[in-house]
């Protein structure tokens, strides 16, 4: 098993649909059982798998208990939803005083070959637990300086103690200041800015999953075999 938490310091940067999407090109283009499991009280990754919720998603946290993922409707994906009583899992986390248990619920939620976490935004308990377990981190980033100001805060909050792999997402390359980000770091992967990515929404679905030629959807396919690559070295 290797986990790949995707983190952001600000909501808005394409953290929850990276996420999606690195976890149905797992199931589906490499074939690995995959559980993604949401940990942003917005919920919003369990909603585009197609999960209607419907339990306390932090009584998972409270009781220190196995987890049970649901299927979604692609072979070898699952899901353990988020909902709105994750607000204060941070909280929560720090009276438990539990440094690595969310280390141990991925242990026992199930054989799964890639776990691909989608976490709140911000650098609170949540994001610390997640920096403990997971193989690697993805933090997904908007090519304007304050975006990659936000990455540095990142970076810092890590020290090295987890691999960090930022990617550059929502871009333009006709705008001058994506162009200047992409020219710094021409060796980040890059997600085009798309409405196609936006019709996930519509489509409940990875954008691999309805647009498979799409510039999207071979952006995050290239970013996955990416992955793989790191995790295997």
């Amino acid at each position: 098993m290797a986990t790949i938490a995707v983190h952001a310091l600000k909501g808005g940067v394409g953290k929850t649909t990276t996420a999606v999407n690195l976890a149905w090109a797992s199931a589906t283009l490499s074939a690995r059982r995959t559980l993604l499991w949401d940990l942003d009280p917005q919920a919003a990754a369990t909603w585009l798998l197609g999960d209607t919720g419907g339990e306390q998603a932090r009584a998972i946290f409270a009781r220190d208990a196995a987890a049970k993922p649901r299927r979604t409707a692609w072979e070898r994906l699952d899901v353990i939803g988020a909902d709105a009583s994750l607000h204060g899992l941070d909280r929560l986390f720090h009276e438990a005083g539990a440094k690595k248990r969310l280390t141990k619920l991925i242990a026992r939620a199930g054989d799964y070959d890639r776990v691909v976490l989608d976490c709140p935004p911000g650098l609170g308990e949540v994001a610390d637990q997640a920096i403990r377990a997971a193989d690697l981190i993805v933090v997904p980033v908007i090519p304007s300086p304050l975006s990659e100001r936000a990455l540095d805060a990142v970076v810092e909050r890590v020290g090295g103690r987890t691999p960090l792999m930022p990617i550059f997402t929502m871009v333009d390359r006709r705008r001058r200041l994506h162009a200047d980000a992409l020219a710094r770091h021409p060796d980040w992967p890059v997600v085009p800015m798309s409405s196609i990515v936006e019709a996930m929404a519509t489509h409940r679905a990875a954008v691999g999953a309805f647009a498979p030629r799409s510039a999207p959807a071979q952006a995050f396919a290239a970013l996955w075999r990416t992955i793989e690559q790191r995790l295997a070295g």
